[in-house]
Order: structure tokens, then sequence, then C-alpha cells
């Protein structure tokens, strides 16, 4: 075995300064994100020249670092924004022209709160290969007939035991001499989110909005779509630019996009983006059926933190009171989905979260012109029974009937509670107001005749009702909404 010393080709150094100025700290953080990035994509660009390095090719994130020896206390009605004792707090930051006012935000908020300035530095943290290309590379087959060398003798690869969700599950454990974290997701963990988020939506994540619609029926998306060209063409009404998948874009004032390139089929879970100023819009992501597809999205989009997510989608009424159109605002949910159960076990509960349940309700009123008592013809508060099987019914389905009833459930789906507990989870706030489409139980099933009817029926108003409702939140101060409700014993001072 030998046991020379590894060379690394590594960046010029960039000593570690301190900030109190949250705008020459990100300065700081691009310049050695923006150094780092292209060093990596120097040596490669030079390897598929015929040119491989010497030694080991190293870059590294940008991290940003704060200690304490206070145990002053801060404004206990705060949520976010402090740390919670004496220590050393770090978080690696990818991308941070991206994140440049969450990052700004998050910054101020610290300094301010404790009167001490941040450092801002190279980390140890390797930057993969493949996230050094912010578009996109699929660097294997560029390499696949040039060189003989394998790819991670030369260059640091993905790596999973610094790619996961240890911080935000509660079961992370730093090291002795390991500073606690400082944020919610590490950088490679964001990178790869990023990537993943362009893959099943077809956009960028610069098109993100911070306020979030999931659907899973695609006539949602066209009434969304008709509905933004419509704002395009008439100015914008505040908002300016509509986003398609491709990355299609149509600013405000015009009737045709300017930009992009659409794709010959639409991704898995396209994203659409009717954008504000401050990424203060909407995004609007048809997840598809199922729960699978539910956590996927939202592990992906929770790394842009977001300021709140709501489903806006069809289930199965279970009350014989209830009639098709009618909509339900969930306050609970039975988790019967699985697929969080590992992360996020069953018997936590996810809780409503009155900001969100009084603008869904005040949109409902708004919309519909009910209020109070006269509201209750048509909406219904109660618990959603969210499950993995679609065709529950084919089954005796006697058992799981007497558990839903058990729990008072109203209306069943396979995604809402899926969604509410990965907000519940990211620290995201979350919402769920869902249309009767059908009634199993009742005999009336959902079939092609009478869904047409009521899609063309109701989806205007129920999307109209989730737009209103975000709009309302974009209103509220994010120290509002981003409440304590969500918070830990121990928790990361960036929200």
């Amino acid at each position: 075995m030998s046991t020379d010393p590894v060379l690394f080709d590594t960046p010029k150094p960039i000593a570690s300064e301190t900030f109190t100025d949250p705008d020459l700290a990100i300065a700081r953080l691009e310049e050695i994100y923006d150094l780092h990035t292209a060093h990596l994509r120097d040596r490669f660009d030079a390897l598929l020249k015929g040119h491989p390095p010497i030694g080991r090719v190293r870059a590294t994130y940008p991290e940003i670092r704060f200690t304490t020896t206070s145990y002053a206390k801060i404004d206990s009605r705060l949520a976010y924004g402090h740390v919670s004792g004496p220590g050393s707090y770090a978080t690696t930051v990818t991308q941070p022209s991206l994140f440049r006012s969450y990052l700004k935000e998050q910054i101020k908020l610290l300094v301010r709160n404790h009167g001490l300035p941040v450092t801002v530095g190279p980390s140890n943290l390797p930057i993969p290969l493949h996230f050094a290309f912010p578009n996109g590379v699929h660097v294997e087959g560029q390499l696949a007939e040039r060189i003989e060398r394998p790819l991670r003798d030369m260059f640091d690869v993905p790596d999973l035991a610094v790619t996961d969700d240890a911080i935000v599950n509660g079961t992370f454990e730093p090291a002795p001499g390991e500073p606690m974290p400082l944020a919610p997701f590490t950088a490679p963990r964001v990178d790869y989110s990023l990537f993943r988020l362009s893959h099943y939506t077809a956009t960028s994540a610069e098109h993100f909005q911070n306020f979030v619609l999931f659907t899973n029926y695609q006539f949602y998306i066209d009434e969304f779509c008709v509905r933004a060209r419509k704002l395009m063409a008439e100015g914008g009404h505040g908002y300016e630019a509509f986003v398609e998948p491709g990355n299609v874009i149509t600013p405000a004032g015009s009737t045709e996009p300017v930009g992009g390139i659409a794709p010959p089929r639409l991704p898995q879970m396209p994203a659409y983006h009717l954008k504000f100023a401050g990424n203060a819009g909407l995004t609007m992501i048809n997840i598809g059926v199922g729960p699978s597809n539910a956590k996927t999205i939202t592990d992906h989009v929770a790394v842009l933190r977001p300021h709140a997510w709501l489903m806006l989608g069809h289930c199965a009424g279970l009350r014989n009171t209830q009639a098709l159109g009618d909509y339900v605002l969930a306050h609970g949910y039975v988790r019967e989905d699985h697929v969080l159960d590992a992360d996020l076990p069953t018997w936590i509960p996810i809780p409503p979260l009155a900001e969100v349940q009084i603008a869904l309700e005040d949109a409902v009123e708004a919309v519909t012109g009910l209020e109070g008592y006269d509201l209750k013809r048509i909406m219904r508060t109660g618990t959603v029974a969210t499950i993995d099987n679609r065709n529950w019914e084919l089954r005796d389905h006697r058992e799981p009937v007497q558990r839903f009833s058990q729990s008072r459930a109203i209306a069943l789906d396979m995604e809402s509670a899926t969604i509410a507990a990965n907000g519940f989870r990211f620290r995201v706030p979350y919402g769920t107001l869902l249309c009767v489409s059908d009634k199993p139980l009742h005999g009336e099933l959902k079939l092609p005749g009478m869904a047409s009817d009521f899609y063309r029926r109701q989806v205007g108003q129920h999307l109209e009702i989730g737009i209103r409702a975000m709009e309302m939140l974009r209103e509220m101060a994010p120290e509002r909404l981003h409440s304590r409700k969500l918070r830990s014993f121990t928790e990361t001072a960036f929200q």
C-alpha cells in the first residue's frame, strides 16, 4: 500500500473575515463560491482537452460561522434569527446569489439579535464536481470515452454522508469539536435538491416563488395558466412575469414568451411560476397522484425555504351530508401514506396553523360571498385521511371505514397529509383546502362524464380561493407566519 501523501490542487487561499453588514458577508460568500467552482470547471475542461490534473482537485464550499459565549436572553417571541445558547455554529452555503434575499435576512437578524458578527470563509467540505455546474452537466457522459482513470480518483463526487436530513429531522449530533448547525440543510443537500427540482419540474430554481400551490390535477394548472397569461397581457397587476416548463418566460405587458424553449414533453411534475418582486409570487406544481410524488417534490422545494405551501386538490367526501363541489379545510390528518414514517413517526401530531387556516377561510368567504353559518353549507373543517392505496374501495373496506369514522375523518385523498407532514418537518407553514369530487361510500363514484361537469364548474373557483389565500399570507410579516409552533427544543438560527 502506498504511503505517499495526496497532492491537492486547490484554489488560491481566501482568509476568513468577520462581518456585521449582511451585504458584505454575502459578497464574500459569492467571491469564495465563484472562485472555487470555477477552479473545478477549469480543471475539468483541461481534462476533457487531454490534460489530466496533477494530484487531486479539491475546492470547498464557503461557510458562515457564528460564535457566542453569552446566555443573553433573546426576544422570546422570535421563532428564528437567534441561537439557543453559547457555542460555535456553522453552515456551508451554495449558490449564494440564488439565496441572496434569504441569506441577507438571516444574517441581519442573527447580528442584530446577538450584537455579534458572523465569520465568512472557505469550509472544509468539498464541492462535488457535479455541483460545480449550476445549469447541469452530465459529467460521466462527457468523460466516458476520454479518460482511463476513474473520475473519483481526481475529483470529489457527491457523498450521501453529508447529503441527508439529519438536521431537520432532529437526529444530527455534532462530533467533538464540530460546530452546531446554523441552518437546516448542508450545502450538498441543497445542491442535490436544486438539481432534482430542475429535473422534475423543467424550470430553474431561480424562478420558484415563496408561496407554493400543489395540485393533483392538470385542470388546475390549465386554469392557472389561463389566469397568468391574462394577467401578463393586462400588464401584470403587480406580477412581473409568468414562467412555464422549459423556462419559457412571458413578461408583464406581453402576450408572447420572450425566452426559453418548451420541452417536447412535460416533466413528471411540471411547475409554473407567477413571479412577484422579492420572489413573493406564486409557484404551482402538478404533483400527480400519490404520496410518493408528494414527498419527493416537497423534499426538494423545502431547500428554497418558502414562506408557505398549500394543497389544492380533489378528495372523496366521507359524509353523506357533503355534496360534490363542497370544500374541506383540513385541521388534522390521518397519516396512512407511510412514505414519511421513518422521518416523522405517525405518533407525531400535525397541528393546524392558525395563520394559514384563517387565510383559507377568509378566502373562501371572499370568493363565494358566504360567511358565518351560511359558509357551513359548502365547507367543512375536519380531519383528512391520506392513504397510499388508490383502489381501497375494491377490498373489504369495513375495517378502514371504521377507522376513518373513529378518526372523525370527513375526506380521503392520497397527498394532503404528506404535504402537511413535510411542511411540519421542514418548518414550512402548510395548509390544505380540498374539493369533494366523489362520495364512494354513498354510491357516487368518480366517473368520466360526471367528473367533466364537476371540473368545469369548480376548478376556477377553487383555484381563485387558493390564490387569494396566498396573497393574504404574502401581506403577513414573515416573523408572524413563521411562528414558534413549528420549532423544536433545539433549532437552527436560520429559518
